[in-house]
């Protein structure tokens, strides 16, 4: 469906990184583009920069979003907005566990049951979920990001199943490592971590997720990309590991010992 088809999207997490890009992107397609974060001074450059309407909305404030969602049919979906706190889960903390569901799982499922039915009922629409590789692949100490990853993987799939026969497409993007600031926003602000995650690598930009985003979107209306994954091309998933038992302790009492 070219994006002529198309007049307003909803993009979350717009305010920096991959958001910003595809807020951008969709500009330069003639969209009306409804940019939500909770960074005023950015989001405010970002509008004044690309023309995009700016909300200062925390996507996780229900009422907020159902204001403009209730004001505005949206033909475009963006599910952008995330957060991370990589912990194992033998290492979780109930308010971490608490704001990735909220953030990262509960509003893209209350984003999608405000925007969906409309584009069911117009017989036209896409939604763009923004998940990631750790929905699809396990790497050690990420456990709840993992999780709420699958969840979006799975709401992704569910979405064309609940809306067959209609002409809304849905897609999900699955970014490995891409050269943005998230890694700062997740690890803390110091040159370090750069240099660890981005500095001497060869990274896709936030500017190529958005183009990938921008082909899906202008993909003929019989042709939906369900799932695309997107790494560094010096990047893969996946590996194998076997530990050995602990020896047993050589002051364990008698019939304690494996």
């Amino acid at each position: 469906m070219p994006f002529s088809d198309y007049k307003t999207a909803l993009v979350t997490g717009a305010s920096s990184g991959i958001g910003a890009a595809v807020v951008e992107r969709l500009c330069r397609e003639g969209l009306e583009v409804h940019a939500v974060a909770r960074s005023v001074e950015p989001l405010q450059a970002l509008a004044e920069r690309t023309g995009c309407i700016a909300h200062a909305i925390d996507v996780t404030d229900r009422g907020a979003l159902g204001e403009l969602t209730s004001k505005v049919q949206f033909d475009v979906l963006i599910n952008n907005a995330g957060v991370d706190r990589p912990k194992k889960f033998l290492e979780a903390e109930e308010g971490d566990i608490d704001l990735l569901i909220d953030v990262n799982l509960r509003a893209v499922l209350h984003l999608c049951r405000m925007v969906v039915p409309g584009m069911v009922g117009r017989d036209r629409g896409h939604v763009v979920n923004i998940s990631s590789i750790a929905g699809n692949y396990n790497f050690g100490g990420n456990s709840t990001y993992h999780a709420v990853k699958a969840g979006v993987a799975m709401l992704s799939n569910q979405l064309r199943i609940d809306a067959f026969g209609k002409r809304v497409r849905v897609t999900e993007i699955c970014p490995g490592r891409v050269a943005t600031d998230i890694f700062n926003h997740v690890h803390g602000n110091d040159p370090s971590i750069r240099e660890r995650f981005i500095d001497g690598f060869e990274l896709p930009q936030a500017s190529d997720i958005a183009d990938a985003i921008a082909y899906v979107i202008a993909a003929p209306v019989a042709v939906n990309i369900g799932h695309m994954e997107i790494t560094p091309t010096l990047q893969v998933m996946g590996g194998l590991q076997t530990a050995k038992p602990e020896a047993p302790a050589a002051n364990a009492p008698e019939g304690t010992k494996r």
